[in-house]
């Protein structure tokens, strides 16, 4: 702005005459007089010379101090032009006429109406200009507002699309872009808001790039300013259009159009835009939405590696990995760009969500750390912590178990080896311990929980839910709760859903019934209220891993009940549950528990088959309809041993699996292996956390 204001005086000042109404004077006369403080002098040389009135003299006089850089004594000049009557002067209407001879007077008359606006106009401006300077901005502020109040008043209908004086035009723009910024820096935050509204839906005749500033200064505004703006006024809104809500919605509707106008050509391109609507966007959880933006970008602002890498990272974030993923194949192939790091790792990062994956993840991870060798070691540390949850996750698909351990144990060296690399990283800590407890090293597992808890100073949930789990394994569920009480001490409201439903579940294993009925009771109000209010926005992975909905609780409940055979109550809240989700695996394994209790047995195996034709992968459904089929006699065991089996290749760690594959093994006269079904039925007892680690 200084460097514009510097070239606008040099440019002023090579100007060696001062033309108006046909007739010129030198500049050099003028400024004589003024430097000897004769004014009034030199505004009567101006007047008589120019043939000027008192106001557009005055403008004139104050424009050449103001471009000595004399502030202060521009200010002085200025403060003699009466605004209003200049104002009255250029409404009179100018007669409408049909001969080519009245219409050559009318557009001269309608120049020289013109000429006289703008340096009356410029001259308040100037004034506005000199206040900002001086300190005095809300002064600054109510002139320049004046200006805008003029020229509506000069051109009711609108500034017309073509004006005779092109600097009239100017200074409207001028004035257009300033007043918002002026109440800004007055503190006063609901005139400005007003005033960047105002610039946007008056008609102004505004160019498109001068449009498109004020157009991104009032989102940028809205999006960090920290104050709550509200609706649009009526007059402004159409019948049937989008109404913004809140500074977010108005914001991102604002960059929105910015993106477009950018994409058709219509102004030029600036990545701060995409930026902010990213910024906007990821807000909303809605980074999804900021991958068709970067698609709709014109070609040649970004290469092809880059746009797919950013798409990527986008449907990642909105959870849409499969869409991910593709684009991260046409990256990755040989005739793209197969050694782009960031794209390595997340493909990575995403096979490692899922076990069918895993495989893929595992390549990706292994050439990422190949890549990243000897660039940057925290590069290394990352792909080496992704290929660590890869071959974990590749672990839980393994065809035997002489593959699965081989896995799970390499999973670990990396794991290990990406914290050499990366000590202060919490994340990679929770990860190690999370692995070590799956394996039922619940001594390593401890201490990284702990580990975890520190470095993140216990801000995070899911290290105190998993210290608590660790403790519950060890069977020691006084500690367990203590452990929970603490963390949902630390945690706010809405993300109390998890630690209830544990804290039930250590009720429950700790033999305290009823005290598990009221937590119940209580996570049930709590997701009933999220029901109806949303709570803060959160991302698609805070979401996954925070929400307890209620179909849970009306579960966690009926196995509750029917594990003290309360049938009745049992029934109500299943009932509860399978009108939320009819279509569960879960719900039937209830079903089955409370039919199998009570001797139904033919309901029971009804209930346990239907569970597996809703889903063949279920591994309660497996194992509860096994050893019920033990139960019924000799002629169902190889079903039974089938589908034991089935269900440890799914989990491992299930202990009633063993437990009762140990049985079947026992009837079938082969002892060493029941003995050592048996065995680790007995060592995963002792180990058993009230929830799955995973």
């Amino acid at each position: 702005m200084k460097q514009e204001e510097s070239e606008s005086l040099e440019n002023a000042m090579a100007v060696k005459e001062i033309s108006a109404n046909g007739i010129s004077i030198k500049t050099s006369d003028v400024v004589a007089m003024l430097d000897e403080g004769n004014i009034q002098e030199a505004e009567s040389s101006l007047r008589e010379g120019l043939s000027l009135n008192h106001e557009e003299a005055r403008a004139l006089l104050g424009r050449l101090e103001y471009q000595k850089g004399n502030v202060e004594a521009a200010l002085r000049v200025f403060e003699g032009i009466d605004l209003q009557a200049a104002v009255q002067r250029f409404q009179a209407p100018v007669e409408k006429t049909s001969s080519r001879r009245s219409r050559s007077r009318s557009e001269s008359l309608q120049q020289v109406s013109q000429h006289a606006a703008s340096l009356v106009l410029e001259a308040i401006y100037l004034k506005s200009k000199s206040l900002q300077k001086l300190g005095r901005v809300t002064e600054a502020a109510n002139e320049c507002n004046s200006v805008l109040d003029a020229v509506e008043k000069i051109f009711p209908q609108g500034i017309p699309e073509v004006l005779l004086d092109n600097r009239l035009q100017d200074i409207v723009s001028k004035a257009v872009e300033l007043l918002p910024e002026l109440w800004k820096q007055a503190g006063m935050f609901e005139e400005a808001i007003a005033a960047y509204r105002r610039a946007l839906l008056n008609h102004w005749n505004l160019d498109n790039e001068c449009s498109a500033q004020i157009q991104k200064k009032f989102a940028a505004f809205l999006l960090y300013g920290g104050v709550e703006a509200g609706a649009p006024s009526l007059g402004a809104q159409i019948d049937g259009s989008y109404v913004p809500r809140n500074n977010l919605e108005e914001a991102i509707l604002l960059f929105t159009i910015l993106l477009r106008k950018s994409c058709l050509g219509v102004i030029k391109w600036d990545p701060e835009v995409l930026e902010h609507v990213t910024f906007a966007l990821s807000l909303c959880s809605l980074t999804s939405v900021i991958a068709t933006k970067i698609e709709e970008v014109i070609p040649g602002i970004f290469t092809r590696s880059e746009q797919w890498i950013d798409m990527a990272l986008c449907y990642a974030g909105g959870g849409q990995n499969i869409v991910a993923l593709n684009l991260l194949r046409k990256l990755l192939s040989k005739h793209e760009n197969p050694n782009e790091l960031l794209a390595l790792l997340l493909g990575s990062k995403i096979c490692s969500e899922d076990c069918l994956l895993a495989s893929e993840g595992v390549s990706y991870a292994r050439h990422a750390v190949a890549v990243a060798e000897g660039r940057s070691g925290h590069l290394k540390g990352i792909a080496l912590h992704l290929l660590g949850l890869c071959l974990g996750k590749q672990a839980k698909v393994a065809s035997s178990d002489f593959q699965r351990t081989q896995l799970q144990t390499e999973a670990l060296k990396k794991l290990d080896e990406a914290i050499s690399f990366e000590g202060n990283n919490p994340e990679m800590l929770f990860d190690l311990g999370t692995k070590y407890a799956e394996l039922r090293n619940m001594h390593a597992a401890l201490r990284c929980a702990r580990g975890y808890i520190d470095a993140t100073g216990g801000s995070v949930i899911k290290g105190w839910k998993l210290l608590a789990l660790v403790l519950s394994a060890q069977q020691r569920f006084s500690e367990a709760e203590v452990v929970v009480d603490a963390a949902l001490d630390e945690s706010g409201k809405w993300d109390q859903g998890p630690l209830l439903r544990l804290k039930a579940k250590l009720k429950t294993a700790h033999s305290l019934a009823m005290h598990a009925i009221e937590t119940y009771r209580l996570l049930l109000a709590l997701v009933q209220a999220q029901r109806k209010t949303p709570g803060p926005v959160k991302s698609i992975t805070q979401i996954e891993d925070e929400r307890v909905n209620e179909f849970e609780v009306w579960q966690g409940l009926a196995t509750l009940y029917s594990n003290l055979s309360h049938w009745k109550d049992a029934e109500i809240c299943l009932e509860k549950a399978r009108s939320l989700n009819y279509y569960s695996a879960t719900t039937f394994h209830v079903e089955g528990i409370m039919h199998e209790a009570r001797g139904q047995t033919q309901e029971a195996l009804a209930a346990y088959s239907n569970g597996l034709l809703l889903d063949m992968d279920h591994v309660p459904c497996k194992v509860s309809l096994g050893a019920l089929l033990w139960k019924t006699g000799s002629k169902a065991l190889p079903v039974a041993r089938s589908l034991l089996s089935d269900a440890l290749k799914l989990e491992p760690t299930n202990r009633l699996a063993w437990y009762h594959l140990g049985l079947i093994h026992r009837d079938d006269g082969r002892v060493a292996d029941a003995s050592d079904c048996l065995q680790a039925a007995n060592m995963l007892e002792e180990l058993e956390p009230v929830e799955s680690f995973s």
